[in-house]
């Protein structure tokens, strides 16, 4: 697995890269917003760690712009402990958030995870193609049309759709949306949830594509415009 690592501090950045390194994982780094963006578009790796905290740039502007044209998993590293932080920098795209200090071990399972989750390993026995309405799923290539127009979802904004889409209709749990879509080794708060569900209304074009059940969970259906 090819890692970019964005980094600006050299003590950390070092003990990431002889700890990853000594997992088997092969890794570059940058130290810039600047950089990062260039890297990601010239050689695509395999995931992206970023560092919020960037010389240049914030490095929610980084994970913005690298989302724009590509769905490669960002996992955020940043002393920033605040939900607030954590929810945007979900938003603006990222797989994963966690918070330094950090163990290597811990890091190593996240990426173990995100890489697990972002592979868009389905169930044999579905379809590649599902259509629900104006919407085709297609779970092979990790591509969602709307009227034949490609969205461009993140991984996990996918992940959390073609979850709900199992099932259209049905109600699902917070619980049960963390474990399959983030799996058990997520700690962050279920707002994560929420925050992906309102970028996938948005991108889909209408809220009433994924409707919120009080005290539960949500459901995907069709709306009726």
């Amino acid at each position: 697995m090819d890692i970019l690592l964005v980094e600006d501090d050299p003590s950390v950045a070092a003990s990431v890269i002889d700890g990853l390194s000594s997992s088997g994982l092969t890794i570059s780094h940058v130290d810039n917003g600047k950089d990062a963006i260039a890297y990601v578009n010239r050689s695509a790796p395999d995931l992206i760690l970023l560092d919020l905290g960037l010389p240049d740039m914030d490095g929610q502007d980084v994970c913005r712009a690298i989302r724009q044209d590509h769905a490669t998993p960002i996992i955020i590293l940043s002393a920033r402990s605040e939900e607030v932080d954590r929810v945007l920098a979900l938003e603006f795209g990222a797989d994963d958030y966690l918070v330094k200090p950090f163990g290597m071990r811990e890091l190593v399972a996240r990426i173990k995870a995100v890489a697990r989750r972002t592979s868009g390993t389905i169930s044999d026995s579905q379809a590649n193609q599902q259509v629900l309405g104006p919407i085709r799923i297609d779970r092979r290539s990790q591509r969602v049309f709307v009227n034949e127009n490609e969205v461009h979802l993140t991984p996990k904004e996918f992940d959390l759709l073609a979850y709900l889409a199992t099932d259209p209709g049905a109600i699902y749990r917070r619980s049960d949306i963390m474990n399959e879509v983030w799996d058990t080794n997520w700690y962050g708060t279920t707002k994560t949830v929420d925050a992906h569900v309102a970028a996938l209304r948005k991108k889909l074009g209408d809220q009433d594509w994924i409707e919120a059940v009080r005290g539960v969970g949500f459901r995907l259906g069709v709306p009726d415009s």
